[in-house]
């Protein structure tokens, strides 16, 4: 494959000079195609279907990562390293299971990123903008808490002894981490400054809070959401003239203070910055907490490489922190950042978001076994984001479409959104793409119709997997079957009954052996 990868790369230089649509001069030969389609297919023959106990879970949660955004990703990955970029592989396209799960929500056809949480880490369909609570929960109404609470793969991995992290580059206690520790009717109450005051009389938690208090030793916590731990109008240590990155809590507590005090006797480690995170010896040290931004982590392309860790830093210290435990572990990884750059119509953003993501699963892969680690790559929801135009092989991702509209012949980028901040008029008339600065890495692309914020989409998205029992996540199915599949191949949760252990092998249930058997019998009867 480097070689193939030389080759195109070679032949794209050679043909950027002609004119004409740039591919490689090998693909014009069928063996090329016919060599790479074998190679696949003896790949695929020689596939385990491993039915070994997971020792550790890690799960990838690319934040409105739809197929759309996995394609453009992928060739923008290719691009990046002077390729034309459809032929790249990303690290997730290596994996050799891929399902797809459908995302709705119990009140909702277009999910948000609260409910699908709620699906994805605690097994069950939830109401939009709800964490860890069943659909019995309303949202934003405190007395549907109590009895509606369901827990996570997080705290069945905890209670199964493993070491348990969360790495996001959102606020640690936004809506996909919050589900995996809090039980919270909305998804806004990042504090207690934002819940309304029936709230707090009535007894519910913000959910800075339950990161503390509902899973204790959680052993890896790193994002941002510095404010939402510290007393209102408490200095940020890093931006401490900047009002808006003031402490938010109305209690006056301290929750970064309050954890270092309970955690002294312990190997444990507050950070808030790169340089501290570096200068960890992850051998010697069983609990971190890094908040390294008042909200959430910059974009990658805006981030400070002195002073903020990338996705990648971040879960390379995570598992190596988390492999100290001899049971394994289970790991909670979001590409939170991908959603915003959609949400904002700022497509560039958004898919080097989702290029880091890749690099941090390939780094994951290199530090673990496919042998004893589940790994699973998903998405909690698409987006409105597309990108078309029947532009030549090796365009830019972010490039202009290579004929004007045949309607009112101005020039438009492959991107485009179905709605969103894109939307815009000049002199009454859509705006020309080819006078834009369509390549900054700000720009918004252009949308049909006009919204502050560009909206999710309701499409299917995909779920790639690999290690112990990957085989399980096949076809379509509901998002909440994803857990289970993970507890399942790591015998934790209520998927126990099945783990007769023998040699790392994970037994059959009877049931699942009268089930195997009746087909053997019918098998050679037929």
């Amino acid at each position: 494959m480097k070689t193939s990868g030389l080759l195109i790369a070679c032949s794209f230089l050679i043909s950027g000079c002609t004119g004409m649509p740039q591919f490689p001069e090998q693909e014009k030969n069928p063996k090329f195609w016919n060599d790479w389609a074998q190679q696949t297919l003896k790949d695929s023959l020689e596939q385990d279907f491993s039915n070994k106990k997971a020792k550790n879970l890690i799960l990838f949660l690319g934040d409105g990562m739809g197929v759309p955004t996995v394609t453009a990703a992928r060739i923008l990955k290719g691009q990046l390293s002077g390729q034309n970029g459809e032929e790249t592989q990303l690290e997730m396209d290596k994996f050799p299971f891929v399902s797809l799960a459908k995302t709705y929500n119990t009140n909702a056809q277009v999910p948000d990123s609260a409910g699908t949480a709620t699906a994805y880490l605690c097994g069950v369909k939830a109401n939009e903008g709800t964490v860890g609570v069943s659909a019995a929960a309303v949202r934003s109404q405190c007395n549907t808490t109590k009895g509606n609470e369901v827990t996570s793969i997080l705290k069945w991995a905890k209670d199964a002894k493993k070491s348990v992290g969360i790495v996001t580059t959102t606020r640690v206690n936004h809506a996909t981490p919050s589900a995996a520790y809090a039980h919270c009717v909305d998804r806004d109450w990042y504090s207690d400054n934002e819940m309304p005051d029936e709230a707090l009389r009535s007894g519910c938690k913000d959910i800075a809070r339950q990161l503390f208090e509902n899973i204790p030793y959680i052993n890896v916590i790193m994002g941002g959401g510095r404010k939402f731990m510290y007393p209102k109008n408490m200095s940020d240590v890093e931006y401490p003239d900047m009002i808006k990155h003031s402490g938010t809590r109305k209690d006056k507590r301290n929750l970064v203070e309050e954890w270092k005090n309970k955690m002294k006797d312990e190997k444990a480690h507050y950070v808030w910055n790169k340089e501290q995170l570096k200068s960890l010896n992850p051998k010697d040290v069983d609990y971190l907490l890094g908040l390294f931004e008042p909200s959430d982590m910059p974009y990658d392309l805006d981030r400070n490489s002195n002073t903020d860790p990338s996705l990648t830093e971040m879960v390379e210290v995570a598992i190596k922190i988390l492999q100290n435990n001899p049971n394994g572990f289970y790991l909670l990884v979001e590409g939170g950042r991908i959603d915003h750059g959609h949400h904002e119509g700022k497509a560039k953003q958004a898919l080097h978001e989702a290029v880091e993501m890749d690099r941090a699963i390939g780094l994951a892969g290199r530090l673990t076994s496919i042998h004893d680690t589940l790994s699973v790559v998903t998405a909690d929801h698409s987006h409105v984001f597309s990108f078309g135009g029947y532009t030549h092989r090796g365009n830019t991702i972010f490039g202009l479409a290579p004929k004007t509209s045949d309607v009112d012949h101005k020039s438009y980028t492959s991107i485009l959104y179905g709605n969103g901040p894109g939307y815009k008029l000049v002199k009454g008339e859509r705006e020309n793409a080819s006078v834009t600065k369509y390549e900054e890495k700000n720009y918004q692309a252009q949308a049909a119709v006009p919204l502050s914020a560009e909206t999710h989409g309701g499409e299917d998205v995909a779920v790639f997997a690999k290690g112990p029992m990957a085989h399980l996540l096949h076809g379509v199915q509901e998002q909440n079957y994803i857990p289970h599949v993970m507890a399942y191949a790591a015998c934790i949760g209520q998927n126990k009954n099945h783990c007769m252990l023998k040699d790392g092998a994970v037994g059959l249930t009877p049931m699942f052996s009268s089930i195997a058997t009746v087909l053997t019998v019918t098998r050679l009867l037929c």
